[in-house]
């Protein structure tokens, strides 16, 4: 019978780490071990579905060398490989699984994603140990990983399931939930539709006149005419414009309502034209990030060169990178949006693989509102990402963060709050 890493697991997480966590994160012990049930076995779930993943592997087999069972509550929440592992197995997932969990369990977002990290820890952590004290190599902790496969299936708490966490069919072909309907129905039959012949001696309408030889004009005339009719109806709907009508608070504190008209075919090849994030190789150990996004293009200028060979600041100062993920709660500077530690922590990866590499970062907004509160917001979200990388040890790179307001916005206050979107981001250059 293969082990199941989730009894490991849970020694690290009982009673007094729940009561710990519940003090701290102001929430309910109740809540918190419910939080945990769920994020226990998605964990372990996002583990296995990349147990042949070399960054996994490399993350599992440093564990045990880095002390991060000792430490938590205290280790977890800004700890790196943590959350770009996390961005990893779970990629545009994340976010719906903190929001999933938070809505599950009764807590704040914030607390959803600090206990995720613990969970994340806690689990790299027994995983590591459990290895190191095993000798397993590698391909021994690959195999482990891989086994937990079979058993993930039933530990999701009742109740709980990947379509409730707004993760779609993430990982479907292990059946990874505690309700498989709530995820794939079972296959219905086609409902059959059978013709019959009347045998009436009369015909099929037998009490219908039928004096002349030929028959009604009516009798073919006017099916075909409901014919044609439906024909017409169906070909309208199906040309028919979906309209929505979406609601926003820009930066600047405007609430502005915005009613968007497009075709079904339109809105299909919106979807189909999306964005999906890939792996992006940085010297060997991948990041998650959209191919043309701002790691990779990144990532292609410091292999290029083209760092190296710059003389001075004015050589970089006009290429700026806009963050894909990095956003802010409306309004603030201080509270992130789920899932946006994770292009950030992939930033701190940039810069760790690249030392002699220094950034600047900038913030912007659109030309609605008032540009003082613009400039002083775009300023302040500068600020908070520098501060956020400095905690994370690279901050000797960083050598500024401005806040540029809409001095730079190019679309028009009057557009619609959709097309002015372009404008609300937040970037960062290479620095002399």
């Amino acid at each position: 019978m293969s082990l199941n890493v989730i009894d490991l697991i849970k020694g690290q997480l009982g009673p007094a780490l729940v009561s710990q966590a519940a003090s701290q994160f102001g929430e309910s012990e109740s809540a918190i071990s419910k939080a945990i049930g769920g994020l226990l076995p998605a964990v372990v779930g996002g583990l296995a579905n990349n147990s042949d993943n070399p960054a996994v592997l490399d993350a599992i087999s440093g564990a045990s060398s880095n002390g991060i069972l000792g430490n938590l509550m205290g280790g977890s929440s800004n700890n790196s490989i943590i959350s770009s592992l996390l961005s990893l197995i779970f990629g545009d997932k994340l976010s719906g699984l903190v929001n999933g969990i938070a809505s599950y369990a009764g807590i704040s977002n914030n607390s959803s994603s600090s206990l995720l990290n613990l969970v994340t820890g806690a689990t790299l952590g027994s995983i590591g140990k459990y290895a190191a004290d095993n000798n397993l190599d590698k391909s021994g902790i690959s195999n482990l990983l891989g086994d937990q496969k079979g058993v993930i299936s039933s530990l999701l708490p009742a109740g709980l399931s990947l379509a409730s966490l707004n993760m779609g069919d993430w990982d479907a072909r292990y059946k990874f939930d505690n309700d498989g309907d709530a995820i794939k129905a079972p296959a219905q039959e086609e409902p059959k539709i059978e013709v019959t012949r009347s045998t009436a001696p009369n015909g099929t309408f037998p009490d219908r006149n039928n004096n002349d030889s030929g028959g009604s004009i009516w009798k073919w005339l006017l099916p075909l005419l409901l014919l044609i009719a439906v024909g017409y109806f169906i070909w309208k709907q199906c040309d028919k414009k979906e309209t929505t009508t979406t609601t926003t608070m820009t930066d600047s504190g405007k609430v502005v309502t915005d009613t968007v008209n497009a075709k079904k075919s339109d809105t299909a090849s919106m979807k189909a034209n999306a964005k999906v994030d890939e792996n992006i190789d940085l010297n060997g150990v991948s990041l998650k990030g959209y191919k043309g996004g701002m790691e990779d293009n990144m990532i292609t200028f410091l292999k290029s060169g083209g760092y190296k060979n710059a003389k001075d600041d004015a050589a970089l100062k006009k290429t700026w990178y806009n963050f894909d993920h990095v956003n802010f709660k409306l309004g603030s500077a201080t509270e992130l949006e789920a899932g946006s530690e994770g292009q950030l922590q992939n930033l701190v990866a940039i810069l760790k693989a690249y030392p002699e590499a220094k950034i600047k970062i900038g913030g912007y907004t659109d030309k609605t509102g008032d540009e003082a509160k613009n400039l002083k917001l775009s300023a302040d979200r500068a600020n908070y990402i520098k501060t956020w990388l400095e905690k994370q040890g690279v901050g000797s790179q960083v050598t500024g963060a401005d806040g540029y307001g809409s001095q730079f916005a190019t679309v028009d206050a009057s557009a619609s709050n959709e097309e002015r979107a372009v404008d609300r981001k937040m970037s960062v250059r290479f620095a002399k």
